[in-house]
């Protein structure tokens, strides 16, 4: 698999919700720009897109407010599989 670049996560982020500046957002949970449906759907949409499994245990804020946050999440989830 090749690898997971911040393009590649923003283009997940805008097919679960578009007209978000994904490029500077870092409060992307915190400000409640995502709701929690948003976050099953992005999740769901990560493990499809990247082949990964996301425990409950990674489904926090911290991991989710960025797209950034959102890549090493993936990448650290890839290495570890």
């Amino acid at each position: 698999m090749d690898e997971v670049t911040l393009d590649d996560v923003i283009e997940v982020l805008e097919d679960v919700k578009e007209d978000v500046d994904y490029k500077s957002e870092t409060a992307l949970v915190d400000d409640r720009v995502l709701d929690s449906f948003d976050i099953l759907s992005l999740i769901s949409a990560l493990n499809d897109e990247f082949d990964v499994s996301i425990p409950a245990k990674d489904i926090l804020p911290k991991n989710f407010n960025s797209a950034q946050d959102i890549l090493s999440l993936v990448k650290r989830l890839q290495e570890e599989d």
